[in-house]
């Protein structure tokens, strides 16, 4: 067999498929050599077909064959490639290079892209580029084919030393190169929702806080998980759970938009990446229209599903400086917005770890407390605003620990929720409600709160029943209040538990009414006696420019329409009091009139005093205050005094600990982990000051306030402080103590 023999049966083989180059000496040949289409500088028109060896190689397969000139326009181009592009290669002679070929090429396992224009200018080899070619004019009538070549080139230079044009061969690698495409997008993005996937968002998260950290720039990332998800999966099916997940995605990603990046991390949880962002208010809004947007129904199958979400956030670089501790500080958040009763955001802060801590206690104590008799009930009253009679009492829970003391029901309450403590709970609290009631004067009613877990479990109609007949109390007397997330997931079980309540003789009331997004379609399913408005509605009411009179009153009108009773809760100032009134309310709960009584101080008052309770309440409703007993630092000119917070608002603070305040003073309060808040001294007598804050603070999500922004870890840093996450230590202090003082301080620093 001769040489060329061996060289067709060597292409026909593949052997020379990944030696690109090997070709090059044989394209100068068909070119440049007898029956070629001449010398470079030849006239473009002049050029002529390959000759018939080269025409034969590329029959072969192995590739498609093209040249330049100096200039850069196409001096030769193959019949196999002018045909891969549709056209004729007397149409594409003169035509530059790039012309043929998209701005960029892509570089093989990055997403990188480079320009194509500036690697033929340097007149460097090209290997192996990927590059997507120009098939169809791409018009309405005729859309673009997308193709994809690898091309391989190299300069080339006359006996001079000039440089020459380039003689290049291209090879059409669109099947692999979409198959590879598919199998590289598998492998970062989530199949069933498109998203990024868990490994190309924790890349991404661990590039853009590296990239970050020399400029000092913040992101956020926000962690979320699907409520009652589980429970949607395992009544309606799998496949209806993919759909939801689909469904959730999408909301998602229609809120972020293109302003941070969305996956999805498995299961039902995601995360939300925000580059340059660190203002809590903002985040706080954020979180809310996620809880709002993802909350919305979900029609399956023709079947309506309601799930709700839960929202952590945390932010570089004060909550984290890498990705494992920012990951560790989002998770900590969203397990506490869980804790806290779902449906809520929590921001990430350094109380959380000793949250958690606490949360473990609590739970091992709380599965001994119902034996150990320190669980009880209180009852508050809800009174007739008119008459200030108390028709109804509500039953609530409470916890005298015998070391920690009473534990509030907002701790212990979420944790019971997250094990199957609630439903023991409820049923002893259920019974117990049901016993003190009897021994109530008149028919006042019991209201008792129901878990949507407890609502749910099998035989809870039987518990209600036997609570019933164990007092002997009536069965109209019994208010059980229920919550719409019993409604999720199983629509023909709910209504027969409701229809099998009725037929007790028992009345229902909807709790928080108006926080969900759902609750007229309940309305008319379930045959609720009262509607309850969340006390959300009821706080501020009367401020200036506050649209929830409007929202009351819509609540009132559509209870009466519904022939059901109405309850304005939370109300604790007389303004308050005089608006729900007004607008029609037909009771009210709150510490207007009292807070939750023993059973004993309830029977002293029912048997004393007679049925009334009078209100008695600031006149005006003001700023939640936040009673407290901690130590935070103040800082005035040159100077860092100790201070005990006494209270906080959103507003303002008092505080204990400095004498010789003048009022009008412009201080700043360090409140810990990098939050300073500018205040005004607005009241001064002793050692006790009142402040008014410059800028608000902000809800946590939960109970607390924080400050929108804080002291950066690097402007820290730049001060002489390690680098690392803001724990909740204050940090101004340790800087300002090393400093030579200027002036002699002007307070008095009294021992806290």
């Amino acid at each position: 067999m001769g040489p060329d023999g061996a060289r067709r049966r060597a292409f026909r083989q593949g052997s020379w498929g990944s030696k690109p180059f090997v070709v090059f000496r044989l394209i100068k040949e068909a070119v440049n050599g007898s029956g070629g289409v001449g010398h470079s500088d030849a006239p473009v028109e002049a050029r002529r077909a390959p000759s018939a060896f080269l025409s034969e190689i590329e029959s072969a397969g192995v590739g498609l064959f093209w040249a330049t000139n100096r200039a850069g326009l196409l001096s030769y181009i193959s019949e196999k490639a002018a045909a891969a592009l549709e056209k004729e290669p007397k149409d594409l002679l003169g035509l530059p290079i790039t012309s043929l070929f998209s701005q960029t090429s892509i570089e093989e396992g990055g997403d990188t892209e480079r320009s194509l224009r500036l690697t033929l200018r340097s007149q460097s080899k090209i290997e192996e580029q990927t590059v997507e070619i120009c098939v169809g004019s791409g018009s309405q009538d005729e859309p673009a084919l997308r193709r994809w070549w690898t091309i391989s080139a190299k300069p080339h230079f006359n006996a001079a030393g000039e440089f020459d044009g380039y003689r290049g061969a291209a090879r059409d690698i669109t099947r692999d190169f979409e198959t590879q495409q598919k199998v590289a997008r598998q492998s970062q993005y989530d199949e069933l929702t498109g998203l990024a996937n868990r490994h190309r968002f924790n890349r991404k998260l661990a590039s853009t806080l590296n990239a970050f950290k020399p400029t000092g720039r913040s992101c956020a990332l926000v962690m979320l998980d699907l409520d009652r998800f589980k429970h949607v999966n395992d009544t309606m099916g799998h496949p209806a759970g993919d759909e939801l997940l689909k469904r959730a995605a999408e909301r998602l990603q229609s809120i972020i938009e293109d302003k941070g990046e969305v996956a999805r991390m498995g299961g039902d949880e995601f995360q939300i990446l925000l580059p340059d962002v660190d203002d809590r208010g903002q985040l706080a809004d954020l979180a809310n229209r996620i809880i709002h947007v993802v909350s919305q129904p979900y029609t399956l199958g023709g079947r309506r599903a309601l799930i709700g979400t839960s929202v952590g956030i945390a932010i570089a670089p004060y909550d984290g400086i890498d990705a494992e501790e920012l990951n560790a500080a989002v998770d900590m958040a969203l397990y506490a917005a869980k804790e806290g009763g779902k449906g809520t955001f929590r921001f990430y802060s350094a109380e959380l770890k000793d949250a958690a801590l606490q949360g473990a206690i609590i739970e091992e104590g709380l599965r001994d407390a119902l034996t150990l008799g320190q669980i009880s009930l209180n009852y508050q009253p809800l009174v007739n605003p008119r008459s200030d009679d108390v028709e109804a009492f509500e039953a609530l829970m409470r916890w005298d620990h015998p070391e920690h003391g009473r534990i509030s029901p907002a701790q212990f309450i979420p944790i019971a929720e997250q094990t199957d403590l609630v439903v023991r709970m409820g049923e002893w609290a259920l019974k117990q409600a049901c016993h003190d009631a009897l021994d109530w004067p008149g028919d006042r009613k019991v209201a008792v709160n129901i878990s949507a877990k407890q609502f749910m479990t099998p035989g809870f109609v039987k518990t209600v029943a036997e609570a019933l007949a164990e007092s002997q109390l009536e069965p109209s007397r019994l208010e059980l209040e229920i919550t719409e997330s019993v409604f999720v997931g199983d629509d023909e079980n709910v209504d027969k538990t409701f229809a099998s309540l009725k037929r007790l003789g028992v009345r229902l009331a909807m709790d928080d009414f108006g926080t969900g997004y759902s609750s007229l379609g309940y309305l008319k399913r379930a045959p609720f006696d009262k509607i309850k408005i969340d006390q959300s509605f009821v706080r501020g009411c009367t401020l200036s420019g506050d649209t929830n009179p409007a929202i009351i009153t819509a609540i009132v009108a559509l209870a009466k329409a519904l022939g059901m009773q109405t309850v304005a809760e939370g109300v604790e100032a007389m303004d308050e009091l005089e608006l729900v009134k007004e607008r029609g309310a037909d009771l009210v709960q709150g510490y207007i009139y009292s807070k939750p009584l023993a059973q004993d101080k309830v029977l002293e008052h029912l048997g004393g005093s007679g049925p009334l309770f009078i209100p008695d309440g600031p006149p005006r409703h003001r700023a939640d205050r936040m009673t407290m007993l901690r130590k935070i630092g103040l800082i005035h000119e040159d100077h860092y005094y100790d201070v005990m917070l006494r209270n906080i608002s959103k507003t303002g603070a008092r505080i204990d600990g400095l004498g010789g305040v003048p009022v009008g003073e412009d201080v700043v309060l360090d409140l810990g982990a990098g939050q300073l808040v500018v205040s005004r001294v607005v009241h001064s007598h002793d050692i006790t000051q009142g402040l008014e804050f410059e800028t608000p603070l902000i809800s946590d999500g939960y109970s607390g306030l924080v400050t929108r922004h804080r002291v950066s870890p690097y402007a820290l840093a730049e001060a002489g402080m390690p680098l690392k996450a803001l724990d909740r230590g204050s940090y101004p202090m340790h800087i300002m103590q090393d400093q030579t003082r200027r002036r002699p301080p002007r307070f008095l620093q009294h021992e806290l």
